[in-house]
């Protein structure tokens, strides 16, 4: 086992935006109890698909929180990326003045596996509906998956290392383990983290191909991973963002440290081949423990990846207590998504804040719509159960085969 990293990487803000809650305390509130966001998809030109339960963004008005000329330039999905990064860095107490003099020493990076398609379909109508000439400039970049990166650095002035990540649903872990190697080789600061749009009528025709979404018209039992009724997942859309920063410097200037990344890896199964996805979990637990300088025993909570697709679910089932041992039997697991939906890239994001939350409030968020669990975990159900929370693992798979683990610690553990 490695030792921990001596430039640890610390979480410093969080901002949310997310069916059930715009800002990170509605959130956290609806999380802890239980409530669900799920509901019909109310979005125009979806009346006739087949997918008829979503987690939709409803408490949000991208023109309260965006400028206009951001607006008329981004999708919905960097929409929310811009006002969850205001949120963070309002939280973490990092506004423009504190960064405008070193612009190089911030930097960002995100997670998305959708990209713009309500602006691209938009764009793509006015194209054959009425000719070029109506067709907007920004049609070139809006819906790119890497156009959140792009507009949250431009809108903030920030000229440090940038990147997107393309790794399926895993990639809103891997977006966050990004951000804690560019700070651990001496990055100040980087913004993290991703969102998702996906209800747009052609990305909605886009995801009708997996087999393993569910089509189910009641949302009380559209998405209920780990029990006999489990019929696939719900997409969403919403996600969060992190600020990442050195945990040392964090704390000399008196910021709030609610966690540390603590350890990451991750794997590739290939797609939809669930069976597989089982030791690729593994494989990653072992590796994120080992990189975190974690035992097993030390987790106390883990936060499941959630499929909804029983042969994928007992494969994860299996990969916890395969990688945890007699303790993944014992360890609480939670998968609050079920009460807002799977939000690809921004799934895990979520995840990630719920987790910290979660810690910090030494309370484990319960999974709703699920009652009757048929695998073997200490699967969190009901109402939220408290305890002490020093430890969390969050789990992702993408359904094109990547696997990804996070351990994340809470923000007192270690501090001087």
């Amino acid at each position: 086992m490695t030792e921990p990293h001596p430039r640890r990487a610390a979480v410093t803000g969080i901002g949310v935006v997310a069916p059930n809650g715009a800002s990170t305390e509605s959130f956290w509130k609806s999380t802890q109890e239980g409530l669900s966001a799920l509901g019909p998809v109310t979005r125009e030109g979806c009346e006739h698909l087949p997918l008829r339960v979503a987690g939709e963004v409803r408490e949000f008005e991208p023109s309260a929180a965006v400028e206009e000329r951001y607006l008329v330039q981004t999708d919905r999905f960097t929409h929310f990326a811009l006002a969850a990064t205001d949120l963070a860095l309002e939280d973490a107490r990092l506004g423009q003045a504190d960064t405008g003099e070193a612009p190089y020493s911030v930097g960002v990076v995100t997670a998305a596996g959708s990209g713009g398609g309500e602006f691209g379909q938009r764009e793509l109508q006015r194209l054959w509906g009425k000719g070029s000439r109506f067709v907007g400039p920004y049609q070139s970049i809006a819906w790119f998956y890497a156009a959140s990166t792009g507009q949250v650095s431009i809108r903030r002035g920030f000229k440090g290392p940038c990147s997107v990540v393309a790794s399926d649903e895993a990639g809103g872990l891997d977006a966050l383990a990004h951000a804690a190697r560019a700070v651990r080789r001496g990055t100040d600061v980087i913004v993290a983290g991703a969102t998702e749009a996906p209800l747009a009528p052609y990305s909605v025709v886009c995801q009708l191909g997996y087999e393993e979404l569910s089509t189910c018209d009641d949302p009380e039992r559209a998405y209920r991973p780990f029990t006999q009724g489990a019929c696939g997942f719900v997409p969403a859309e919403g996600g969060a963002m992190f600020v990442v920063e050195a945990e040392s410097a964090a704390r000399e200037r008196g910021a709030r440290v609610r966690a540390t990344l603590a350890g990451h890896a991750a794997t590739f199964t290939g797609a939809s081949r669930w069976e597989l996805s089982r030791e690729g979990l593994v494989e990653a637990i072992r590796a994120a423990l080992a990189d975190a300088g974690c035992a097993p025993e030390e987790i106390d909570v883990v936060f499941a990846d959630a499929l909804g697709v029983p042969e994928a679910d007992r494969a994860e089932a299996l990969a916890i207590a395969d990688a945890l041992g007699a303790h993944g039997r014992r360890v609480p697991v939670t998968a609050p998504k079920t009460g807002i939906g799977r939000g690809y890239g921004a799934a895990p994001v979520l995840d990630s804040a719920a987790a910290v939350l979660a810690m910090e409030h030494g309370l484990i968020p319960p999974t709703p719509h699920v009652v009757d669990v048929c695998h073997d975990l200490d699967l969190v159900t009901g109402r939220a159960r408290p305890a002490e929370l020093r430890t969390a693992l969050v789990l992702s798979r993408g359904l094109m085969g990547s696997n990804s683990a996070l351990v994340l610690r809470h923000g007192a553990t270690g501090a001087s």
